[in-house]
């Protein structure tokens, strides 16, 4: 799903599920409350989040299902499929618009693994992210971000998770900030009301904003 503003100077990447697309206009709309940057907003779905959207194989953290490793095929798919195919539709024009990604949870897991992996993005804003994966901090902790400009955000009842693996998320996020401030990396962590289930459309309108805010 695209959404496009007249003269656009930003472009904006989104791995969605059915939930996502459901409440997108919301998003869009809070977007523009919290600015007044052009943008085009793409938002691509996603099927097998804990397949497609996650780095490397981990044991199932919550049901019985298993994460697997399909990130890099999904970022092999945005530089060399989906880039391509805006840029020949004319949404996108790489010479004069940066370009940003964000998601939700394993969708802000894999925005904010991406800028371990490529320039290409000028803006990462990784909503509730995933950061109590598997070795997520191990890796971190021994790679350098490419990308410019990092937003974080955790709501507070997060890390009052009943799942001992998910209630560390609250010492990643605050270690991950650390890691990116220490690295150089223009970056904030921003703290919301409410558990992991609320206002996601909100929150990742937040994060967007405060990305393309920076861009002067």
């Amino acid at each position: 799903m695209i959404y496009k503003a007249d003269q656009p100077d930003l472009l904006l990447l989104q791995p969605v599920d059915s939930h996502d697309l459901e409440v997108l206009d919301d998003e869009v709309a809070a977007i523009e409350s919290h600015t007044v940057k052009h943008f085009v907003l793409v938002a691509f779905e996603v099927k097998d989040w804990q397949s497609e959207l996650t780095p490397w194989t981990a044991p199932a953290v919550f049901g019985k299902t298993p994460f697997g490793d399909g990130a890099e095929n999904t970022l092999s798919y945005l530089k060399n499929v989906m880039m391509p195919e805006l840029q020949n539709s004319q949404i996108y024009d790489a010479a004069a618009m940066k370009c940003m990604i964000g998601g939700y949870s394993l969708a802000g897991l894999f925005a904010l693994w991406t800028c371990y992996q490529t320039t290409m993005f000028h803006g990462v804003a990784a909503v509730s992210p995933s950061v109590w994966y598997p070795g997520w901090l191990d890796y971190v902790e021994n790679h350098q971000p490419m990308a410019p400009s990092v937003y974080l955000s955790l709501g507070d009842k997060e890390e009052r998770a009943k799942n001992p693996v998910m209630s560390r998320v609250g010492e990643c996020i605050r270690r991950q900030y650390e890691l990116l401030d220490n690295q150089g990396v223009n970056t904030v962590l921003e703290w919301n009301q409410g558990n992991h289930f609320q206002h996601s459309e909100e929150r990742t309108a937040k994060g967007f904003a405060w990305l393309m805010n920076q861009i002067q």
